[in-house]
């Protein structure tokens, strides 16, 4: 991150406002730039603040920031970055008290902006698709999840191979976009033991919502699996 860094840094409440505004001009790029006098270690709560934010350009924005600053705390201290995901791991632990929105999907951006730190926690992320593991119960943090799940395999597909018995059981969902998601990310991990379930989402016509910060490449699902199906095709897996 570059930028200024003669401008006096906020604290408190004042620094929560200056982070949130920054968020909403919809850009990780310039919304780092004007928080690039703070460092990483001091923008972490106010991002961690900012994503549970009801609007979608706020929150997906901090989702990305988040990213950018834990990959960049990470080349500074990454004992310092492992903490922060470990708080990550407890925002999403029933003891927590809390409910984790946004938790999810941000802690994939970082495993996907960081290498090092995607090959030590990936199977924590893959747990939380497994009933016998760390299962996430409630639909809109599920959503949370396979979006994480899709941007990581995105990234670096080979690391979340493990997830792919789970990840096929939320074709099933009723809700589309976890439908959705699981059918993007099936695709891009080469999941051939997907391919029936695939095959039968070529008839869903349902629709994706449009607040999934625009990972996904269509807005149906049989557009979505047809891809996927693609994908799987020419891994050189063939049925």
């Amino acid at each position: 991150m570059t930028g200024s860094r003669n401008r006096k840094r906020p604290g408190g409440r004042a620094l929560k406002q200056r982070v949130l505004e920054a968020l909403k001009t919809g850009s990780e790029t310039e919304a780092l730039e004007r928080l690039s006098d703070i460092p990483p270690r001091v923008l972490v709560s106010p991002l961690f603040g900012a994503l549970h934010h009801m609007e979608p350009g706020v929150h997906w924005t901090a989702v990305r920031a988040m990213g950018a600053v834990a990959a960049e705390l990470a080349r500074q201290d990454l004992e310092e970055a492992r903490v922060v995901l470990r708080r990550m791991m407890w925002n999403l632990n029933d003891e927590s008290g809390g409910i984790g929105w946004g938790v999810p999907e941000a802690m994939a951006e970082i495993l996907a902006r960081h290498e090092g730190l995607a090959r030590e926690f990936v199977n924590i992320l893959a747990s939380y698709t497994r009933e016998d593991a760390n299962y996430l119960e409630h639909e809109p943090l599920q959503k949370g999840l396979l979006w994480g799940i899709a941007r990581l395999a995105g990234a670096r597909p080979g690391l979340l191979k493990a997830a792919g018995p789970d990840l096929a059981a939320f074709m099933q969902a009723r809700d589309p976009a976890l439908r959705g998601l699981a059918a993007h990310a099936a695709g891009l991990l080469d999941m051939e033991e997907a391919r029936p379930r695939l095959q039968r989402l070529l008839k869903d016509e349902a629709g994706i919502p449009d607040d999934l910060g625009g990972l996904l490449p269509s807005a149906r699902i049989r557009e979505l699996a047809a891809g996927a199906l693609e994908r799987i095709d020419r891994s050189g897996v063939v049925s």
